[in-house]
């Protein structure tokens, strides 16, 4: 039976193997990369319009859900790699959901930047 004990240093390495995870998906995944270029041009965005608390956590939660999905959709595809490496028409029916619900996550993040950014855009005459 492992140790169950509360270890500061599991935490660390916890969050170690998370950024290796994240690491991982950037090298591998073209997508990360754009999802990383939009999210900075996102954050700079919102710096310059002054986003208030309430706009930030809408932008972080939207942002934060399209990064979820992605990972996710990594993993699924890195499992199916290796539980079928021929190909199977039940695995690429779940790589496509899994890809629909990182594209359902981007839409939503759209549709969020488009409420929060709207007004300021709209605001400043652009």
């Amino acid at each position: 039976m492992p140790d169950r004990r509360f270890s500061f240093a599991a935490r660390f390495r916890s969050i170690r193997i998370g950024i290796r995870g994240v690491w991982l998906m950037l090298q591998s995944q073209h997508n990360a990369w754009v999802h990383a270029a939009v999210s900075a041009i996102v954050v700079v965005a919102g710096i310059l319009c002054r986003l208030d608390h309430r706009e930030w956590s809408a932008i972080v939660i939207a942002m934060m859900a399209v990064w979820m999905a992605e990972s996710l959709n990594t993993a699924l595809e890195f499992l199916c790699d290796v539980a079928s490496p021929e190909f199977h028409p039940l695995v690429e029916k779940s790589k496509d959901v899994a890809a629909g619900g990182v594209l359902i996550a981007a839409v939503g993040a759209i549709i969020v930047g488009l409420l929060v950014f709207g007004p300021h855009l709209l605001q400043s005459g652009l």
